[in-house]
This record gives C-alpha cells, structure tokens and sequence, in this order.
C-alpha cells in the first residue's frame, strides 16, 4: 500500500470516526455537537476529491444530504428526533449517496427499534443498580427519558458506509 492509498484511508476514515463520536456525544449528554456535523460535511470534499468521484455525483450527494436534511427538519418540528440528529442524519447521507442512503435509513430504523427496545428493558429494571453511576447513565436510564437516537444513526451509518460510491471509487482505483 502506497502513501496516497494510506492518506485515502485515512480520509476516508473520518466518516466512521465522526459518527462515532456522534452516537457517544447523544448516548452520553442527549446532544450531538454542530462541529461533528459540520465536520462530516467539510470531510466529505476531499474524500471525493482523493476517490475521483464526478461533479455530478458529488452534486447528486449534495442533493441526498439536502433533501435528508429537509425530511430531518420535519422530523425535529414533529418532535420526533432532536436537531443534532436530523444534522448527523444529512450529512452521513452526504458520505453515502444514492446508493448507500436507502439501506443508511434502513438501517437506522432497525437499529433504532433494537435500541430502543434494549434501552426499555434496561430502564425497567435498572433503577435499583444506578446508586454511584455516572449522571449521565442515570439519565439515560430515566423511565420516560428520551432516547438518545444519534446511536441508531451512527449504527445505520457504519453499516451502510461499505455501499457507498466512496468507498466503491476506492476499491475501484
């Protein structure tokens, strides 16, 4: 492996990382910092830039990212999801385009139901056992708290980062 293969990686690693520190920020604290958003978006130029994808299908991202963001934004009015996950949404969909979005939203549907099934278990019984835990797992386990649904998105996005157009460029070049 060359040098220009090692920095591709390593670029194109910042997606899985920024998603990650995503899903542990909302886990932990209920909120997903902006710079991780905005951070996945400006990673992703160069990605595309190092994988020689074409203008047009960086537009085509473009336009995926724009329109998860519009169906986010919805979700976020409706109550639904919080604004940093309709942001981490957007622009993980911007990193898999076309062709990695739809099994993204699959995925973070049926990791989210898993999640969230997990997370009502643990809450049903794990009140006797929180005495000297961090605040933070005190409240993540709160009966009716919220579900922190950055760790669905940040699972949907792991497993749908292998189909997408960057990383197929990679594997291609």
């Amino acid at each position: 492996m060359g040098l220009m293969d090692t920095v591709t990686l390593l670029i194109l690693g910042v997606m899985p990382a920024l998603v990650i520190i995503g899903g542990l920020k909302d886990l932990t604290s209920m909120k997903i910092p902006n710079w991780i958003s905005g951070a996945l978006v400006l990673g992703f130029f160069p990605a595309a830039l190092v994988v020689g994808l074409s203008p047009m299908t960086v537009a085509m991202h473009a336009g995926v990212a724009a329109l998860a963001l519009v169906v986010g934004a919805g979700m976020f009015a409706l109550r639904w999801i919080g604004g940093g996950d309709a942001k981490l949404m957007a622009a993980s969909c911007l990193w898999l385009g076309v062709a990695g979005s739809g099994m993204f939203l699959l995925y973070t549907g049926l990791m989210g139901g898993l999640f969230c099934l997990a997370l009502m278990l643990a809450r049903s019984w794990s009140r006797p056992f929180l005495a000297g835990a961090p605040q933070w797992v005190v409240q993540l386990m709160e009966p009716r708290g919220d579900i922190p649904y950055g760790v669905a998105i940040a699972a949907g996005a792991l497993l749908a980062y292998p189909v997408s157009p960057l990383l197929a460029a990679f594997i291609a070049g």
